[in-house]
């Protein structure tokens, strides 16, 4: 089969190549892959960043396709399901954090996509427990994206609690802000997206899926329009979506005091100085979140499933496998939102 293989750790060191198709255990599912979205992490890999791989693999872990065979062991999956993955691959299931079934901080999970083959190819094989057979009324092409919608439910729905009453402000109108924003505008809270002047056409999109204002920070004045939609106490909530420190001390600034931050986007650098004056002063709460975990999914489908989120509207681009490259120069260099391959 075709497949899309990072073989060796650096820059670049990438092929579309011919492996061989992947064969399971009792225990685990087949999948004929349908789309595979380009993630960010995806982008880190072939520029050699991330530190989690484990190279030679075959990178992809956001996607969705059809199941082609299932293990003897496998009950509540068959052939012909349409069907989305978690990227878990393999816990340690001994840990605090299996127990508690935070799969996402197991010191020795192991992901589709990193450490293990991932969807970038014709085939993918996972554990039946992480697969998940979709709603009826759910596409292929809508399901591609439930990964990073259940990074986003985990952060809005789990790390923290959006009220109906709260005005929240989100940074960075990228898939993840994007989809931040809706779960957050389904929770019923006014919903604030600051992006700069070449988010434009995505600031306007984030109009047409119900968000109640977008802003950019380069030709408005984002603190006054929240003094004044705030009567001078600042938002409740802050979403850091675009990875950018500037952004986050920004939000710092504007939460008011007792508000929450939770930090979806991930930083260029590991250390960075952040306003902890504010932080502390204003008792500010700094919530962490990283990526997702089984109960992130279920609430994800099922607001696929009633309409509430609507993925297939990020998906700007969808290319060929053969044609990676151009949809990865696409992703590098800031145009479109959310981009798909199809083996």
């Amino acid at each position: 089969m075709k497949a899309l293989l990072k073989k060796d750790n650096g820059f670049g060191n990438m092929e579309l190549i011919d492996i061989d198709e992947p064969t399971i255990n009792s225990d685990q599912v087949k999948i004929k892959v349908a789309y595979s979205g380009i993630c960010g992490s995806d982008i880190h890999s072939y520029k050699g960043e991330y530190k989690n791989l484990r190279p030679p693999v075959v990178l992809g872990h956001e996607f969705s396709g059809i199941v082609v065979d299932v293990g003897s062991n496998v009950k509540g999956i068959k052939i012909g399901d349409k069907v989305t993955s978690e990227t878990t691959y393999y816990i340690c299931g001994k840990c605090d954090y299996c127990k508690s079934i935070d799969y996402n901080l197991c010191p020795d999970r192991k992901g589709i996509g990193t450490q293990v083959n991932g969807s970038f190819a014709e085939y993918v094989v996972n554990r039946a427990e992480s697969i998940h057979v979709l709603p009826e009324n759910v596409d292929l092409l809508s399901a591609s994206i439930t990964e990073p919608l259940a990074c986003c439910v985990h952060a809005v729905l789990e790390k923290t609690n959006v009220e109906l009453s709260d005005i929240v402000l989100i940074f960075g109108p990228g898939s993840i802000g994007l989809l931040t924003a809706q779960i957050v505008k389904a929770r019923g809270a006014y919903v604030i997206l600051a992006g700069m002047a070449k988010d434009k056409d995505r600031l306007k999109l984030a109009e047409s899926l119900g968000i109640d204002k977008t802003v950019d920070i380069q030709n408005e004045n984002l603190e006054k329009i929240i003094k004044d939609l705030t009567n001078g106490y600042g938002v409740d909530k802050v979403f850091e979506c675009s990875g950018s420190v500037k952004a986050a001390n920004s939000g710092l600034s504007l939460l008011k005091k007792k508000g929450t931050m939770v930090q979806v986007g991930i930083f260029a650098k590991s250390v960075n100085e952040l306003d902890e004056d504010k932080i502390i002063q204003k008792e500010i709460i700094y919530v962490g979140s990283r990526s997702q975990k089984p109960s992130s999914w279920d609430k994800a489908l099922y607001l696929l499933q009633t309409g509430k989120v609507n993925t297939k509207a990020i998906i700007t681009d969808i290319y060929d496998l053969k044609d990676w490259e151009k949809g990865f120069n696409k992703v590098m260099n800031g145009e479109g939102i959310k981009i798909v391959l199809k083996p």
